[in-house]
């Protein structure tokens, strides 16, 4: 394949990295957004997302002039759609946004040409591809898998790793026909050193929600298991780390709930799809949803008794080490703390862009009544809590991700409590 020319539609968590690998790797790449300030961020060298070495390489291709935004969709060799694929709540129930994509489509039919290749990376539901995607594209009177190639290749990327695991990971890609996957599995091998398998859309496309699927449930299942160690008197991240010492064994940890734009979304795209085929899966994201709550509950446990209690919040990003916090279970958290009127501070290292009000870790803790660990960033780990119990009201702290030295803490004058093991103490 002699492609030379790349549109990459989104420029978000898999849009930029993605443009700026190619543009890295030789490809002329135009990065199209909507936002007007993300566009001039990144023709000015810069990044609007925390991910490690992703300014570097944008700020690369930017300056050798192989990569530039913009806000129109410009004619390329081969279009990437890297869209959001959000999940609406219509009539009581989750449904998939496809708008995004459908947009996305819409947006290149007057640029597509003959032997132009098309590939979706959006997470999507299964037959999105076959049956939403390319009646689009058609409207352009080009046939495809005849006389245009189209795709899907979903992202399998860990944020925190996306640069590395881009590049390092397996793919998947799915054609519309067998000369479309083919197509796509040439352009991947020029820049993807991890194996490359070729099937049709639907099945890459299924693939990618049974991944995150297979997580959820399991996360389900540890979430479970942490409520049940704390009735029993047993710390469950001890007896899941014993548990996964048998070879056929692999709990995943359990936490305050399932956040980002993957796990806790992509459950709903087979359940919208498939309800009465996906009852056990329906029930893992029920528990996992109703990890948030159980915080709440807990803390309000540890507050009775104080008058005006105030929570310092430790994390809002829906995962350590990032600045993500789509679908975070802090969201949820602080929407409950609100509703039981229960004050709160935030602190958070990595997230600067939020829609509460983020202070310093001293003026977090400053008169506060309980420090609850919702993010395990590594930071955290290294916080030297002395000086911090002196600053509270009542020094204690819940730990939802086993983030902290717990024998540190209690021996600086906090009281410790743990997720998953109520008042077990470590031995």
């Amino acid at each position: 394949m002699n492609t030379k020319t790349v549109c990459v539609i989104g420029l978000g968590y898999i849009g930029l990295p993605t443009a700026s690998l190619l543009a890295n790797n030789g490809f002329t790449v135009t990065g199209v957004d909507s936002k007007e300030n993300l566009v001039k961020i990144v023709n000015d060298g810069g990044v609007h997302i925390e991910e490690p070495g992703l300014k570097a390489l944008v700020n690369a291709a930017v300056h050798s002039g192989f990569l530039k935004a913009s806000t129109e969709v410009q004619a390329a060799d081969v279009f990437f759609i890297a869209v959001p694929t959000p999940v609406k709540l219509e009539n009581g129930e989750k449904k998939v946004d496809l708008s995004f994509i459908e947009e996305a489509a819409f947006s290149i039919v007057p640029f597509l040409a003959k032997e132009n290749l098309v590939i979706l990376e959006s997470t999507s539901p299964p037959g999105t591809t076959r049956d939403v995607v390319a009646p689009v594209l058609e409207q352009s009177g080009l046939k495809a898998g005849v006389d245009f190639y189209l795709a899907h290749c979903p992202e399998r990327v860990l944020p925190g790793n996306t640069l590395r695991e881009l590049i390092q990971n397996n793919r998947i890609i799915g054609g519309i026909n067998q000369v479309s996957g083919e197509m796509a599995g040439e352009l991947y091998q020029q820049f993807v050193e991890g194996k490359i398998s070729v099937t049709d859309a639907t099945t890459a496309e299924m693939v990618k929600l049974i991944e995150n699927t297979y997580r959820d449930v399991n996360i389900a299942l540890a979430n479970e298991i942490a409520g049940v160690c704390e009735k029993a008197g047993v710390n469950a991240w001890e007896a899941v780390d014993l548990a996964n010492l048998h070879p056929r064994v692999n709990l995943h940890k359990p936490g305050p709930g399932v956040g980002g734009h993957c796990i806790s979304v992509d459950p709903w795209f087979l359940i919208s799809a498939f309800k009465e085929e996906t009852e056990l899966i329906s029930l893992g994201r029920s528990v996992n949803d109703r990890q948030p709550e159980s915080v709440v509950k807990a803390l309000k446990k540890y507050l009775q008794g104080i008058d005006n209690p105030v929570v310092t919040i430790l994390g809002v990003a829906y995962k350590g080490n990032i600045d993500d916090t789509r679908e975070s279970p802090a969201l949820k958290v602080i929407e409950l703390l609100e509703k039981e009127q229960i004050s709160f501070k935030i602190y958070d290292p990595h997230v600067t862009n939020f829609n509460h009000e983020t202070k310093s870790l001293k003026e977090a803790f400053k008169g506060a009544d309980c420090a609850v660990v919702l993010t395990d960033h590594d930071e955290f780990k290294f916080i030297y809590p002395r000086e911090l119990a002196g600053l509270m009201r009542t020094p204690q702290v819940y730990d939802t991700r086993n983030c902290l030295d717990r024998r540190l803490w209690e021996k600086n004058g906090f009281n410790y409590y743990l997720l998953g093991a109520g008042n077990v103490v470590e031995r």
